[in-house]
């Protein structure tokens, strides 16, 4: 295959463009993680997960496929250029013809830059955390968010939104907060009884608990897995670093102007902490409380919306159609896609 006639893609680009004609294209992605799986007539395959700035997918290795023995000598971490004819389906990516290289030197450098692209947007989404953050009113949580972006906004913004389904890279993290403040200020407008310190600084820190359940490396987009994470989650993660960080603040020396500040500050602390261990809104989908408040309940829809719309975006891109206009079933939405309406332009 001439190298020079082949496109080389993201993997969201990848995603979009498959389907059930071949597509052959270059795809420069990180070896993220394998799980050793067997087929109904038990012979032994992998699952290979890779990844970059955009996204990830899997990729079955069948025990009788080259790549099969030889991704024993790859570990995980290493960068390949994967040339294939690609296609896609309700299962997900396939690759026929598959032929690989590691990567080094500016080809290296240039894939751990990231897509262009996606590290603008992100970019721009970070810059609107901040200013955000900035107008904030209320001098106990204008102090709080300015400290956790100060001490742990590069953390942050190496975060995923999630591990599957919605914002699954990294960076994510960042685009999903962005968004939701985006919409929680026209709400707030739209609701003026809704107090927007609160609800903004509990956009924030809704999912701060996975800075280490979703966290990426400072160079690399392989997502790693940490004990906290598992053990704990990120919502009583979420508590416990707000928690810590408003006893750091409360002892900075402007504290002292706020014992006759009203609210008191521990009402507003619970406040905040109500809305990270609600916002998944019922118990079953983990929230150890349920939503009391007016700030609350706009919280868990504010989030539940930017991620199924994420979601509905993905869909769009990555699903086969079923017949013109309608689109095959993605999980975890829970039904077929039919094309939006067009906005009447008159």
């Amino acid at each position: 295959m001439d190298a020079a006639s082949v496109t080389l893609l993201t993997i969201s680009s990848l995603k979009e463009q498959a389907g059930e004609q071949p597509l052959v294209a270059f795809v420069h992605c990180e070896l993220q993680s394998r799980s050793q799986r067997q087929t109904k007539a038990g012979k032994p395959y992998l699952v290979l997960t890779f990844a970059d700035a955009t996204g990830s997918f899997n990729l079955n290795a069948w025990s009788d496929a080259p790549l099969y023995e030889a991704v024993a000598s790859i570990p995980d971490g290493t960068v390949l250029g994967l040339d294939a004819q690609w296609t896609q389906n309700q299962y997900g990516v396939n690759a026929a013809n598959l032929a690989w290289e590691r990567l080094s030197g500016d080809e290296l450098e240039t894939f751990f830059a990231g897509d262009a692209v996606t590290a603008e947007k992100q970019r721009r989404d970070w810059e609107t955390i901040v200013n955000f953050c900035a107008g904030i009113r209320d001098p106990r949580l204008h102090a709080l968010t300015k400290h956790f972006i100060t001490e742990l906004g590069a953390k942050f913004r190496r975060a995923a939104a999630a591990r599957k389904n919605h914002h699954a890279r990294r960076g994510g993290l960042s685009e999903h907060v962005a968004q939701m403040m985006r919409t929680a200020d026209l709400i707030c407008g739209a609701y003026p009884q809704l107090n927007r310190d609160l609800l903004l600084t509990g956009v924030l820190f809704h999912d701060c608990g996975k800075l280490w359940e979703n966290q990426y490396p400072e160079r690399g987009f392989s997502q790693a897995y940490t004990l906290h994470g598992e053990m704990l989650g990120h919502i009583p993660l979420g508590i416990e670093l707000v928690n810590k960080l408003w006893r750091d603040v409360a002892e900075w020396p402007e504290a002292k102007d706020w014992l006759t500040v009203e609210p008191a500050s521990e009402t507003v602390r619970l406040h905040l902490l109500h809305l990270i261990a609600s916002h998944h809104g019922e118990l079953a989908f983990g929230s150890p409380t349920l939503p009391r408040t007016p700030e609350a309940f706009a919280l868990h829809y504010i989030d539940n919306l930017d991620a199924k719309l994420e979601m509905v975006k993905d869909a769009y891109a990555q699903a086969g159609e079923l017949a013109e206009g309608i689109y095959e079933k993605q999980f975890p939405l829970p039904a077929n896609l039919v094309d939006p309406l067009p906005a009447f332009e008159g």
